[in-house]
């Protein structure tokens, strides 16, 4: 489902909520649902169609819950019948009404660099009569790199959870009445939908999901959806508030003090210890939040420090291996010395690059050139079945040479043919690394996939020279959902990289600038950790440790058998190719579930790896470390489960036994929920990158589908907006025969093409009924 269709549907769910009627008594309805502009001014005001058809933007930006209308006859206050006349007809896709929320709560829990997001909310169907059934869909947008981790949903009637399961109970549930939904809007919101709630009844939903912390201006940064519309607070006859409550934890594994230097809702301090926080923010409102809830904190430090957390397995811990933290903060000095730097673009310039993906790609790396210090090189490669370089060999900075290569760009970067990665990525590699006194890095940038991954893997592991600063650092970066993240991930690891990627072109900009310019701010380089050696045996996230950057920090982590003596020392080099030494204290990590903290990355590492080496084993170790600590993979799914009163069994049952009881329940599959490893008939077909996601709704039946392309053939011939300026010049008599005509061409849906071909057909059709 394309974002515009879910913002029609809401905006058309909006309009449609105007019909309900809250009493003499109580405030105006402006309140529950925004006036939408006359139609006078909206034909008059626009000159083009485009224009005109467009909703307004309705994406969530805080949890949603919406009634999903598909007849609007049911739209009706369950307390107070109005008596409205009928709008006859179906709405295709249904319309979304923003219900009323009675009353969120959110926990946010920061360690190291991810935040654990609770979120709770109270929403009353209120939209919909008391005497009907109606389905309604949730929206949970999360922060940088969200990823859901779980779900609760009571409703009157019936109970919902989530469960991650592994492939083979999916083939063991042929029998059961199974459905699939669910799908990722913009790459950061995840939605999906129960069924039959009562009208006028209250969904409690909670929902859990994690994010990264960002590192700007040497500060932690959380940022969590949170800008709630007006037209969600709750419409009462009387003055009346509701409460919202956000309560934030924050350890940052460290033993030093940290600072608090933003917060965009008055938090009240309830805890301070060193390097811990805990604050509340409780109050009652008569507007929800209309901003989202961003926090900034400090480490205190100027120089690089950092720490190493043990921790041991827990009693169901598969791998009774005690695990290890490792992390490295940049620090606030603003005196370190640069790096000389050797930077290289590979640019995919395939067909399915064209327009937006690759003018955007162009504007950032025109941007990071001129970032570029003196004494710096760079050149640019671009590729499809060809490959395209600027230069034959590295070309020194210069405010000429920057100008000669955008015109070079602008002349030879034009999108067309296949994609071709590994001659690219060879010439690259050959050019850079020659004089040993600058760091090499080589910026990838594709939106496809190719057949030869592993063999591009094993091609750069030949290249690389471990503990050498003439290594390239291979930074990727994926556009659309056609990429193998898992391939973009491993070469990155391999050359001690960083990955990133923009899973709608609008993301693209911010995205890949951010991560050019940390990739391109390394503070320490070459890290190697003394006390590995001196282990029994470990095991490592990432298997090569990549520089520490002045706009991240560095965090790693891994499994071991041995013992940590209580100090360790980081070895590195700085910008003057001298070693520097840090010693690094070791402490237990106390207050932190390190496994939950570490998951994510550690499951996406491995299967990249299980990836490149084909390897059903290290696939079964991603299940089950998937199973054990919540995070969806590529080898488990993530299903809804559907039970009357399931909320005691839940709290009863252990964990492990809750699947058992699933073989009498109803399931939901949830889709979208992991990357996938390419789409290789997608790249060579050249289809642009998009986002993967599903439809509202199934498409209408033959009949209705037939009475609609007969209604297409009229609106070939006789423009709707045309039609609707001829009507405003009819009198009273003919006013009622359009409007009885109108009523009859929606029993056959006709009614409802109309208003998908002229979107001013839809605000005529609900002034005449309305």
């Amino acid at each position: 489902m394309a974002v515009n269709e879910f913002s029609r549907s809401v905006d058309m769910g909006i309009r449609l909520s105007k019909r309900i009627y809250y009493g003499k008594d109580s405030p105006s309805p402006s309140r529950s649902a925004p006036k939408p502009p006359s139609m006078e001014k909206s034909l008059s005001t626009s000159s083009s169609a485009s224009s005109v058809r467009m909703p307004q933007n309705h994406h969530p930006t805080s949890p949603m819950a919406y009634a999903v209308i598909t007849e609007p006859l049911v739209v009706e206050n369950p307390d107070i019948r109005s008596y409205q006349p009928y709008i006859y007809g179906r709405c295709y896709p249904p319309a979304l009404i923003p219900l009323h929320m009675v009353g969120v709560t959110m926990e946010v829990d920061c360690y190291l660099d991810t935040a654990f997001v609770t979120v709770s909310g109270v929403w009353r169907l209120h939209c919909v009569s008391s005497t009907t059934l109606c389905d309604c869909r949730i929206a949970i947008p999360m922060g940088e790199q969200g990823s859901l981790l779980g779900v609760e949903v009571d409703t009157t009637t019936r109970s919902y959870f989530t469960q991650l399961i592994i492939p083979e109970d999916e083939k063991n549930d042929v029998q059961r009445e199974n459905k699939k939904d669910g799908f990722l809007m913009k790459g950061n919101t995840y939605t999906f939908q129960i069924s039959q709630v009562e009208g006028g009844s209250n969904i409690h939903v909670k929902a859990r999901f994690s994010q990264k912390l960002l590192y700007q201006d040497h500060n932690f940064c959380l940022s969590v959806p949170f800008t709630f519309p007006p037209h969600v607070f709750p419409v009462f006859k009387k003055d009346y508030s509701c409460t919202e409550k956000i309560l934030l934890n924050v350890n940052s594994g460290t033993c030093t003090s940290i600072t608090c230097n933003n917060a965009s809702h008055p938090l009240k301090e309830l805890k301070r210890q060193a390097g811990q926080l805990v604050f509340l923010y409780e109050a009652g409102v008569i507007k929800w939040s209309s901003q989202d809830f961003y926090f900034s904190y400090s480490v205190c430090s100027n120089e690089i420090f950092g720490g190493l957390l043990l921790q041991p397995p827990s009693l169901h811990d598969y791998d009774q291996r005690d695990m290890f933290c490792f992390y490295l903060f940049p620090g606030n000095n603003q005196n370190i010395k640069p790096f000389r730097k050797e930077v290289v673009f590979v640019i995919d310039i395939s067909g399915s690059m064209r327009d937006d993906p690759l003018e955007k790609t162009k504007d950032e790396i025109i941007g990071s050139l001129w970032k570029l210090n003196e004494g710096d090189s760079f050149n640019i490669i671009a590729s499809n079945e060809n490959i395209k370089s600027f230069s034959s060999s590295l070309n020194l900075v210069t405010e000429g040479m920057i100008t000669t290569a955008i015109e070079w760009m602008n002349t030879n970067l034009i999108a067309n043919g296949g994609t071709n990665l590994m001659l690219p990525l060879k010439q690259a590699i050959d050019m850079v690394g020659r004089t040993g006194d600058s760091i090499p890095f080589i910026f990838l940038i594709t939106d496809g996939s190719v057949e030869d991954e592993r063999e591009i893997c094993n091609m750069v592991k030949g290249h690389i020279v471990d503990g050498e600063l003439k290594s390239p650092r291979i930074c990727t970066f994926g556009i659309g959902s056609y990429i193998n993240q898992y391939f973009l991930q491993m070469l990155a690891n391999i050359g001690r990289g960083h990955y990133d990627s923009a899973y709608d072109v609008d993301s693209i900009s911010i995205r890949m600038r951010q991560l050019i310019d940390n990739a391109t701010s390394p503070l320490f380089s070459n890290v190697t950790l003394d006390a590995l050696q001196n282990l029994e045996s470990y095991e490592i996230f990432p298997f090569c440790i990549p520089d520490l950057l002045s706009g991240s920090p560095l965090i790693v982590s891994g499994r071991f058998k041995g013992s940590f003596p209580d100090t360790v020392k980081a070895r590195g080099l700085l910008a003057d190719l001298n070693t520097h030494v840090i010693d690094v204290k070791v402490s237990k990590a106390n207050d932190m579930p390190l496994e939950m903290v570490c998951a994510r990355r550690e499951v996406g590492m491995l299967t990249a790896q299980a990836w490149l080496d084909q390897n059903t084993e290290l696939e079964e170790k991603v299940s089950k470390m998937s199973l054990q600590r919540g995070v969806p993979c590529e080898y488990t799914r993530m299903i809804l489960v559907q039970h009357d009163n399931l909320k005691q069994a839940i709290e009863s049952d252990p964990p492990e036994e809750k699947y058992t009881k699933l073989k009498n329940e109803k399931i939901t599959y949830l889709m979208n929920l992991n990357f996938g490893f390419g789409n290789l008939i997608a790249t060579v077909e050249n289809l642009p990158p998009r986002n993967e996601e599903l439809k509202l709704s199934e498409p209408p039946g033959k009949v209705a589908q037939a009475a609609s392309s007969c209604w297409i053939m009229f609106v070939d011939r006789f423009c709707c907006r045309c039609m609707i300026q001829a009507c405003s010049q009819m009198n009273n008599q003919c006013s009622i025969v359009m409007t009885q005509l109108c009523a009859a061409l929606a029993c056959f849906q006709c009614l409802e093409c109309c208003c998908e071909m002229c979107y001013p057909c839809f605000e005529m059709c609900l002034c005449l009924f309305m």
